[in-house]
């Protein structure tokens, strides 16, 4: 197997267009990868909260007594 020229280097210069194209295309998908992961993360965590919620169900504190003057 031998190296080529092309293997290297680009064959030709994107133009600003494509290039932008092409970072625009990248850039949202990485925003709904990260949204999907965030989604994913809340109702996981809902699921424990609401587990945790069943077992121990929360008893409202008293109110402390304040004097009025």
């Amino acid at each position: 197997m031998t190296a080529t020229k092309e293997e290297f280097f680009k064959p030709g210069k994107m133009s600003a267009q494509d290039k932008a194209s092409a970072i625009d295309h990248v850039a949202r998908q990485i925003i709904a990868k990260e949204s999907a992961q965030r989604v994913q993360k809340t109702e996981r965590l809902r699921k424990l909260r609401e587990a945790q919620e069943a077992a121990n169900p929360a008893t409202p504190a008293p109110r402390a007594k304040t004097k009025r003057g």
